[in-house]
């Protein structure tokens, strides 16, 4: 017999590999129901000599939620690599919105009058389980048209399952014309049983508790640490591009997986990006690698200008940052206009250091 999702749980837990949590292991139990029906699926319908069979009913998803750190995506690791069937997807949710967003582009250059059936046609194409990481609306172009694309997945017998940060009451919060919005967190509701993890352990506050965030100076050693920093939250995937508009701009992170976010100093600070960016940015990781922020002087004021901005919306949105420097914090901007004002950021960028800074 296979091994259920539990016991799965139980042997990494007795290697070690895991430390024991009940309000994990309790998640997983609505996670193996959906595994044990995608395996044991009911006969097929069958279709009339004129009439194809229709799609086989979605097995109910799962919305699991809860705070940053606690397990989530390992949930999600151990649920879709053991669940033995085709036809199985996983992807962070931002990802497959950009990846819809360019589908409609195509499809309305290809004269579609409605364009998001095929690219829901597409991507429901031979797929029985899609799952994502970190569901949150923060545009509006994916807002408007969320509800009638899940509509569409769930018609084509699609089952999904998804993490999120944020109860569904909550998605799309004080977002513009967020009226039109509510019929999709009904739609979850009545297709996805929702679950919380209330975990009191933030395991990834835990996997840096202790550790080097701030390295300096930016040399070979530096790159080698982050690098490895991001080896380890990622799990060795080399992530992707996250792209969003903010005001009609396209404003791109490199490096993009899970939450964590990976940039240098000059992909953030170069361009021409203000408070509005940074916000958006900070709202959609939850850890961000910030790689060769170089000494700030008059010279590039423009950028350490940027970069203060940037180092506020990290700090108010209590976002992880992982850094390296040519300098100490409170040796970065030492002369020239600015460099009083930058003190209030050597003081945020040393305090976000702090083991226990980000459950503040």
């Amino acid at each position: 017999m296979t091994d259920t999702l539990p016991s799965l749980y139980d042997a990494r837990v007795d290697a070690g590999a895991l430390s024991a949590d009940p309000v994990q292991r309790a998640a997983l139990e609505p996670l193996e129901r959906i595994r044990q029906a995608l395996e044991n699926p009911p006969p097929a319908p069958r279709g009339g000599l004129f009439r194809k069979a229709p799609p086989p009913e979605p097995v109910t998803g799962l919305y699991l939620w809860g705070g940053v750190g606690r397990g989530k995506s390992m949930l999600m690791d151990l649920f879709h690599d053991h669940v033995a069937i085709e036809g199985k997807r996983r992807v962070h949710f931002h990802a497959f919105m950009q990846e819809v967003q360019a589908g409609l582009h195509a499809a309305r250059a290809r004269g579609a009058d409605d364009a998001l059936k095929p690219v829901a046609g597409e991507i429901s194409d031979g797929l029985r389980l899609l799952c994502f990481d970190e569901m949150q609306i923060t545009d509006i172009a994916d807002a408007m048209i969320v509800g009638r694309l899940f509509q569409l997945l769930f018609e084509a017998g699609v089952t999904v399952v998804t993490t999120s940060n944020r109860p569904p009451d909550d998605l799309y919060k004080d977002g513009l014309q967020r009226v039109r919005f509510l019929p999709f967190i009904e739609l979850i509701k009545e297709r996805l049983e929702v679950m919380e993890l209330a975990s009191p352990t933030d395991y990834r506050q835990n996997r840096l508790a202790g550790a080097e965030l701030y390295f300096t100076p930016a040399d070979r050693a530096a790159r080698a640490a982050m690098e490895a920093v991001w080896q380890d939250f990622t799990n060795g995937a080399e992530g992707v591009p996250l792209r969003f508009k903010v005001q009609g701009r396209m404003v791109e992170l490199p490096q993009f997986h899970n939450g964590v976010g990976r940039a240098t100093f000059w992909d953030l600070c170069a361009r021409p990006l203000g408070p509005a960016d940074y916000l958006a940015l900070a709202d959609r990781v939850n850890v961000l690698i910030l790689e060769d922020i170089p000494n700030l002087s008059s010279e590039n004021y423009n950028e350490a200008r940027r970069f203060v901005t940037l180092i506020d919306a990290l700090y108010e949105a209590k976002v992880r940052l992982v850094a390296s420097a040519a300098a100490s914090p409170e040796m970065l901007y030492i002369e020239g206009a600015g460099s009083f004002e930058f003190e209030r950021t050597a003081s945020r960028l040393r305090e976000m250091q702090a083991a226990d800074w980000a459950q503040g």
